[in-house]
């Protein structure tokens, strides 16, 4: 029988085989032929691609402004170090000699990273395809406007814009607006109602297409927090059940994880940590919650710190948190990585740079 180079099967079963193969790998084989080349930049592959791909989950940190794809091992217990695989370099398009900008945010949705600058401005990347686009704002943005990527039920990206909440005392003063990727626009939605999403609580999580907070009925923080979702196919805001019966008053924290990408709240009580699933989140704010962890942090060697504007992630298959460092910047510690019986400190060769933010990646070659 006559061996047969891939290069000379047919289009079709070619696309059968890419279709498969990580991410990640498939963006060193463009290189290696024309042929490749062209069909791994066709838009048709890449949805294809983002649909049967195996879901190789990374992680993206935010270090002193800059952006970094990395993985992070959740077994080693000594000498364990964050491995750095590439950079986000963002060039200026307002600087004469192209420098970086500096980022200050970055919410991740399906492959694509919103990032805001130190100055104000907005802009969507994809690591992998390398596009970039640059989102003008319908008049200006401010330095704690909150936004949130996601993708209506037939799969048009959007982008929301929410005023800032700190100069208003009644959020019924606040308006929000929808970018559309297909008109290039933004458009006023509506006016908030009764309800603050605090500066320390203003990161949203994406699973789904979708964006939940943990938000207040007022600023100071003085009643209890609940879930907020927004629906990017109804453009709508709404209240979502949390789990569990609480007595006390805890403190909640929000994550999603990483494998098939559900939304995680974190209850907090004292020296204990509860950690539940949503398995089905309805459009009336219905949830069916899953208790996915129970931690006595009293057990654990190491101190932690946790907190409701931590920002952590869940590994369902390791059954471990992961998040960063409350002290980040007088702690050499980048990650802890948590579970019933462990942690895990995770360091970086660096010992000046600081994570400010991890955040969950699943790479895509779908383009902007």
């Amino acid at each position: 029988m006559t061996k047969r180079n891939i290069v000379d099967l047919p289009e079709d079963l070619v696309m059968e085989i890419l279709a498969r193969v990580p991410t990640v790998s498939l963006v060193r084989l463009q290189s290696t032929s024309k042929r490749w080349n062209v069909l791994i930049e066709d838009k048709r592959f890449a949805e294809q691609h983002f649909t049967n791909a195996p879901r190789h989950s990374l992680l993206i940190m935010l270090m002193t402004f800059r952006v970094y794809l990395v993985s992070v091992d959740l077994h080693t217990i000594h000498n364990n170090k964050v491995n750095i695989i590439s950079q986000l370099r963002l060039k200026d398009p307002l600087s004469n000699f192209l420098e970086e900008v500096d980022i200050c945010n970055v919410f991740h949705c399906d492959g694509f990273l919103l990032c805001t600058t130190v100055d104000n401005r907005l802009v969507v990347s994809n690591p992998c395809s390398r596009d970039t686009k640059w989102i003008q704002p319908r008049n200006f943005y401010k330095k704690f406007d909150i936004f949130a990527p996601g993708k209506s039920s037939c799969n048009k990206y959007k982008i929301m814009r929410m005023d800032e909440f700190y100069y208003y005392d009644r959020p019924e003063n606040i308006n929000y607006e929808i970018y559309d990727f297909n008109s290039n626009s933004w458009r006023v939605v509506g006016k908030i109602t009764d309800w603050f999403i605090p500066r320390c609580m203003d990161r949203g999580m994406s699973v789904n297409g979708n964006t939940y907070w943990l938000a207040s009925t007022n600023k100071d923080l003085t009643s209890s927090s609940f879930l907020l979702g927004f629906d990017f196919s109804t453009e709508r805001f709404v209240r979502v059940s949390l789990p569990g019966d609480h007595l006390s008053d805890p403190v909640f924290a929000l994550a999603v994880t990483r494998e098939d990408p559900k939304i995680c709240v974190a209850i907090i009580q004292e020296l204990h940590i509860d950690v539940w699933i949503a398995t089905t989140i309805e459009s009336t704010g219905a949830a069916s919650w899953s208790k996915f962890l129970s931690v006595e942090l009293a057990n654990l060697y190491e101190r932690i710190c946790l907190d409701s504007w931590m920002n952590f992630l869940v590994d369902q298959k390791n059954k471990v948190l992961v998040y960063r460092d409350g002290n980040y910047w007088i702690s050499n510690v980048f990650l802890h990585v948590v579970g019933e019986d462990k942690c895990i400190q995770v360091d970086h060769h660096d010992s000046v740079s600081r994570c400010s933010l991890v955040v969950n990646y699943v790479p895509t070659l779908v383009h902007i």
